[in-house]
């Protein structure tokens, strides 16, 4: 299932432990690069075009949890409860 990415006015929390700074994401991404090789043959990625993406799981970095992930509204985005 996959886990909504955060915007300019929400970011991830743990509902275990609180985290709101520390996760490990699983993406899947279907791209175009344009790959250079040098003359001993070490490649070297110079244009990337990113066709499509999906955030597939986001884990807690303190407690593990994977399935406890939620979105939250930034501070200072205009839109926490409570103020006008």
């Amino acid at each position: 299932m996959p886990v909504p990415e955060p915007t300019a006015t929400t970011r991830w929390r743990c509902t275990l432990c609180g985290n709101l700074t520390r996760f490990d994401v699983t993406r899947s991404t279907r791209a175009v690069e344009y790959v250079h090789l040098d003359l001993a043959g070490e490649p070297k990625v110079e244009e990337r075009e990113v066709l499509s993406e999906a955030v597939e799981s986001v884990r807690c970095r303190w407690c593990n949890a994977v399935d406890r992930i939620e979105l939250v509204d930034r501070p200072g985005s205009g839109q926490e409860p409570g103020r006008a």
